[in-house]
């Protein structure tokens, strides 16, 4: 059976997780209707992307 030789010290086990860690969301704010949406999502109160309309506009 696998047992570490010695115990993983606090400042090495933090070196070793640096990289995990939440990325933030890319929240950008729409020109035509000032709501916040995620980049490359249509928006859902307008239907709106890429200047093209996709859905009917919500009531």
């Amino acid at each position: 059976m696998a047992v570490p030789k010695r115990k993983t010290t606090k400042s090495r086990a933090g070196k070793r997780r640096s990289h995990i860690r939440v990325s933030p969301k890319n929240i950008i704010e729409d020109k035509k209707s000032g709501e916040y949406r995620l980049s490359h999502h249509l928006d859902l109160k307008t239907g709106m992307y890429k200047g093209r309309q996709i859905l009917d506009p919500k009531e």
